[in-house]
């Protein structure tokens, strides 16, 4: 049975929030039942992406037909000036008649100005969060998730967080195997769980002002599973724990110790993500124990590392390659 997906797109849409997503679903027509996609527009007719590259044979909802998902692309424009009224009449139109509706990045924005999201959980690009949530103050934002799905509504965060979303809704349809197999064709990433961070603790922590803790902190990334207790951070440093604790506190807003467990997490989040054991995770990202890796994983995502594993790996894939030469890895 083809499944109709209709995108709402605009002057000045972002072109990989149309372009990903219609290529995820292209490649699972290759798979399964296929999909079907038109290019909605208030007008019709050609719109301008924001690179400037035309998107043409867009319709207006009342040509549209029937839609079983609506995906609302977005773009700058939207979360930076007021939404115009053909296109929230455009976007409503369209969702009163699906049964899933999804955006992309500022697309959010036009559900939220249609009021489709209020009172449920969401997301969008992490430059927008603040400016989503101060205008729509009735909607729960989540501005660091990769998606987030609340009913029949699914949000997502920028730009390439599109993609896995479209596997998010693939796997819906058609179960994770198709969605991996989508994955794998596409060499993208193996579907980022929906509640992932949109950034690693390597992205999101600030630029340290000192010489001495921008050593010790490419140190800690470049080895996590290395010796970084704090007496061994501060002895690296030449400096006492006391001061090395000073420092992280008024550099980057947590403790050493705390920081060490995010860059370790992440560690063994990549690792899971790629195949390898519960086991090796934790012994390969400095966590230690299976023990320590499931209170990690507890205390910052809410999840356990096996179901973790399970949902966003690949079963009957090639073994993933040892950690270290000669050093084969566990299995479960």
């Amino acid at each position: 049975m083809t499944h109709r997906v209709g995108f709402v797109v605009f002057d000045g849409v972002t072109m990989l929030d149309v372009s990903g997503p219609s290529e995820v679903l292209h490649q699972a027509g290759r798979l399964t039942d296929p999909y079907e996609l038109v290019l909605v527009s208030p007008a019709g007719g050609t719109v301008t992406t924001s690179a400037g590259l035309a998107l043409t044979g867009t319709v207006r909802a009342a040509d549209a037909g029937p839609v079983d998902t609506v995906l609302v692309a977005g773009g700058d424009r939207l979360a930076e000036r007021p939404i115009e009224a053909e296109l929230l009449a455009t976007a409503r139109d369209l969702t009163e008649r699906a049964r899933r509706v999804a955006s992309v990045c500022t697309g959010a924005f036009v559900l939220g100005e249609l009021g489709l999201l209020d009172g449920r959980r969401a997301t969008t690009h992490w430059r927008h969060a603040a400016t989503f949530a101060r205008r729509y103050p009735r909607v729960r934002v989540e501005p660091d998730a990769i998606h987030v799905r609340d009913g029949r509504y699914v949000t997502s965060a920028g730009i390439s967080a599109g993609i896995d979303l479209t596997l998010a809704l693939v796997e819906d349809d058609h179960g994770a195997d198709v969605a991996r197999d989508i994955a794998r064709e596409l060499v993208v990433f193996l579907q980022r769980p929906g509640g992932q961070s949109q950034f690693s603790t390597a992205v999101t922590t600030p630029p340290a002002r000192s010489g001495l803790l921008r050593t010790l902190i490419a140190s800690v990334l470049a080895d996590p599973a290395a010796e970084h207790s704090l007496p061994a951070m501060a002895a690296s440093a030449a400096v006492s724990p006391r001061h090395l604790t000073r420092l992280f506190t008024a550099e980057l807003g947590t403790t050493p110790a705390r920081w060490v467990e995010r860059v370790r997490l992440d560690r063994a989040q990549q690792l899971l993500l790629a195949g390898h054991s519960v086991t090796a995770a934790a012994q390969h990202s400095g966590l230690g124990t299976d023990e320590t890796l499931r209170r990690a994983f507890a205390r910052h995502l809410g999840t356990t590392p096996t179901h973790y594993r399970r949902r966003f790996t690949t079963t009957g894939g090639p073994v993933p390659a040892p950690l270290k030469s000669g050093q084969p890895v566990e299995d479960d």
